[in-house]
C-alpha cells in the first residue's frame, strides 16, 4: 500500500512516499480504507525528532493521526461498525499511521464520520476536534454565560474551538491578524483582537477559560485575563508532573516534567487558577458527540487546502508556516 513515512528525522527531504504491505487487523480491530487524512503541526514536530524525548518511535515511521474513509474489513469481535460504513478517527500521536491507504484502528478510537461532511471535511475534524473538546469540556467543564478566550482564531484549532464554544452558549473572545478580522467574527466570535495593534492581556478580563495553541508566546500572560478559578489550558506546553502521571510515563519522566512545569503552576497558584497541560487522547465516543454537534449545524470544518498525497512533502513545508486558514488536508483515495 501506498503511505507517506520517513525512515529518519529531518526536514520535507525526509519524506518518502513508500510502498509498504497491506495492514493487517486483530479480532479487535477494524480495517479502514482511508479516504482522507488530516495535517496537523504534531505531524511537523514528529517528522523534525522534537517530541524524541517523550515518544519513542520505530523506522519506517507512517506519519499522521487523522483519517476518514470506509471500513472494508471488521475483527470477529467488532460490533458496532460494518463492512460500508463511513468513518473518522484519530491515532494517538504515540503511534500515528494515518498517512496511508490503509489504516487498522481500535473500535474504541472510531466513529461514523457526519453525514453531512465530505471525507476531506471529516477528516480535518479529529485531532483539533478532540483537543478542544477535552480541553473545554473535560477540564474546563464550560457551560453557558461563561467567557472564553482562544488564541489564534483562525488557525486550525482556533477556527473549530471558536465553534464549538459557542456551540455551548459560551462567549468568546480570539486574536487574529487584520486580514482575518472580519472573517473570525463570522465563525461567531464575540470579541475579536488584532494582535498587530493590540495585547490581549491588556484588552480583556475576568474570563473564564484561556485556550493556548501558540507556540512560543510566554503563556504567564494569560493569568492577566483570568478570573480566581478560572483555567489556563495549553496545548503546546509546558508539560508537568500531572500530565507526566496521567502519561503514565515513568518517576524520572515525573521529576523532569515537574521541573519544567514548576512555574507556571506556581504562579497559576497563586492567582487561584487551574493549568492543564492538554494532551489529547483518541475517543471514538467523544467524536460521536462531535459528529452529532456537526450534524446539527453548529459546526463548519475550515478547510484551507487540499494536497494529493503524492505532494505530502508540499503540503508538510505549507503547514509547517504556521499560517493556515483552518486546516490542511491529503486526499489518500
Amino acid at each position: 500500500m501506498k503511505a507517506v513515512a520517513i525512515k529518519k528525522y529531518g526536514d520535507e527531504s525526509a519524506i518518502e512516499i513508500a510502498n509498504l504491505p497491506k495492514v493487517k487487523i486483530k479480532s479487535n480491530e477494524i480495517l479502514v480504507e482511508v479516504y482522507s487524512a488530516g495535517l496537523n503541526p504534531i505531524d511537523v514536530k514528529i517528522r523534525k525528532g522534537e517530541m524524541k524525548p517523550l515518544l519513542n518511535f520505530k523506522f519506517p515511521l507512517v506519519l499522521g493521526t487523522d483519517f476518514s474513509g470506509k471500513v472494508v474489513e471488521v475483527g470477529a469481535q467488532i460490533k458496532k461498525f460494518k463492512i460500508g460504513d463511513e468513518v473518522y478517527g484519530s491515532f494517538s500521536t504515540s503511534s500515528m499511521g494515518a498517512f496511508a491507504e490503509f489504516v487498522a484502528v481500535s473500535e474504541a478510537d472510531l466513529s461514523l464520520k457526519p453525514k453531512n461532511l465530505s471525507f476531506e471535511e471529516a477528516a480535518s475534524i479529529p485531532l483539533v476536534g478532540l483537543t478542544v473538546y477535552q480541553a473545554l469540556k473535560d477540564f474546563a467543564k464550560i457551560k453557558a454565560g461563561q467567557k472564553v478566550f482562544i488564541q489564534a482564531g483562525s488557525g486550525g484549532i482556533g477556527t473549530f474551538a471558536i465553534q464549538f464554544a459557542k456551540a455551548f452558549g459560551v462567549e468568546v473572545a480570539t486574536t487574529t491578524s487584520e486580514k482575518n478580522l472580519e472573517w473570525v467574527q463570522k465563525l461567531g466570535a464575540d470579541h475579536v483582537i488584532n494582535y498587530n495593534k493590540e495585547k490581549y492581556n491588556e484588552v480583556i478580563k475576568n474570563y473564564d477559560v484561556f485556550l493556548n495553541s501558540v507556540d512560543g508566546e510566554p503563556i504567564e500572560r494569560g493569568l492577566d485575563i483570568l478570573k480566581p478559578g478560572g483555567h489556563l489550558l495549553s496545548v503546546v506546553g509546558p508539560p508537568d508532573k500531572k500530565f507526566a502521571k496521567q502519561a503514565k510515563l515513568n518517576f524520572f519522566f515525573q521529576i523532569i516534567m515537574g521541573l519544567i512545569g514548576w512555574k507556571i503552576n506556581r504562579l497559576s497558584k497563586n492567582k487561584g487558577v487551574y493549568y492543564n497541560f492538554v494532551f489529547v487522547t483518541p475517543s471514538g465516543h467523544q467524536l460521536s458527540e462531535i459528529r452529532t454537534i456537526i450534524e446539527d449545524g453548529k459546526i463548519n470544518p475550515v478547510i484551507d487546502k487540499v494536497f494529493p498525497i503524492d505532494q505530502a512533502k508540499e503540503a508538510m513545508a505549507y503547514i509547517a508556516q504556521g499560517r493556515t486558514k483552518g486546516k490542511v488536508v491529503l486526499k489518500i483515495k
